[in-house]
């Protein structure tokens, strides 16, 4: 009884290779699933927080604007702004002195208080991160990191494929008789 034995000539760890592709593609993949959920996730779990800050002071009230001290936090909107003079402690008016827009203050052109320094006093609710937003940012960066372990895959599957190359390469030269099979 004759066994056929299958040989599959022509494709030396072509099979590896392909898998090796396919694996990374798979693994990027689930890396950019995993990093756009954790990032709505991180969005999701922020702390809404509600402040108050008294006689911020503004050094030139500029037509150019000023941004408050708190303009930089996450999703800030501010509001219920009172602005004094510096130096006389006199009132602005809202809308002819100045204007608080985008934690912003911007002076009105024309305003007898341009360039003069004033003491803002505003409230605004910002989202603050806590220990949730924290972990999913370390984890989403932690996810998004697997991809710097991929060119580590390929020069491992492409020292795969040599090899099965090289063990291809050997045994044929063996078996077409070109070299001895006995020692010296």
């Amino acid at each position: 009884m004759r066994t056929k034995i299958k040989t599959d000539k022509g494709v030396a760890g072509l099979t590896i290779l392909l898998s090796l592709v396919t694996m990374l593609f798979v693994i990027g993949l689930l890396v950019m699933i995993f990093s756009l959920m954790g990032g709505e996730l991180r969005d999701a779990t922020y702390t809404a927080t509600t402040t108050a800050i008294a006689n911020e002071s503004i050094t030139g009230l500029a037509v150019a604007g000023d941004d408050l001290a708190v303009a930089d936090y996450q999703d800030v909107v501010c509001s219920s702004a009172v602005v004094i003079n510096g130096t006389t402690f006199e009132a602005l008016t809202v809308t002819t002195d100045y204007v608080v827009a985008d934690c912003n203050i911007v002076g009105v052109l024309g305003s007898d208080f341009l360039d003069a320094d004033v003491l803002i006093s505003y409230s605004y609710t910002y989202n603050a991160e806590n220990t949730a937003t924290g972990v999913m940012n370390e984890t989403t960066v932690a996810i998004a990191g697997v991809t710097d372990w991929f060119g580590i895959f390929i020069v491992i599957g492409a020292m795969v494929v040599l090899i099965l190359l090289t063990v291809i390469i050997v045994g044929a030269v063996k078996g077409s008789g070109l070299m001895s099979s006995g020692g010296a």
